[in-house]
């Protein structure tokens, strides 16, 4: 009998300690950048719940259906969000998707789920990819190709 109470109390303390004694003991969610004077095209709570949902929706519409524009409603792009939240520290630097200070990486690596975006996607912002001797957006410097291009046909 005194074996089984003790067993039962050992059960019982074991238990015990998976609870946290603090009242307030719980994991704070990652610290994600909020642009200044942006607003979101969802709120925080939704986009953290859903998010991956937006960026696949939006990826069906681009991809499967080739639809670009932005005047149906809300946009979901991967770039959207990179130039919005992504920005360079004090020091001029952005952090790359394999840096715990990326914004992506703060949520994933908290959530423990790994990103696979960015081994096509760029993961900083367009206007601070340098290309060549000057800085400009992927979509312009291609308007630029088939112009010049267009030029030399004539």
């Amino acid at each position: 009998m005194i074996k089984r109470l003790m067993r039962i109390s050992i059960i019982f303390a074991g238990f015990m300690m998976l609870f946290p004694l603090a009242g307030n003991a719980g994991t704070p969610f990652p610290q994600i950048h909020e642009p200044e004077g942006k607003k979101c095209v969802q709120p925080e709570d939704e986009m953290r719940r859903n998010h991956m949902n937006y960026i696949m929706h939006q990826r069906d519409k681009t991809v499967h259906e080739g639809i670009r524009s932005e005047a149906e409603g809300e946009s979901y792009s991967l770039a959207k969000c990179i130039d919005c939240h992504v920005e360079p520290n004090e020091k001029g630097e952005i952090a790359s998707a394999d840096s715990e200070e990326h914004f992506c990486s703060t949520c994933h690596e908290y959530a423990s789920v790994q990103i696979d975006c960015f081994q096509c996607h760029a993961d900083k912002p367009q206007k601070y990819i340098k290309r060549g001797k000057k800085t400009a957006s992927l979509k312009q410097e291609l308007q630029e190709m088939l112009a010049s291009k267009g030029a030399h046909n004539e």
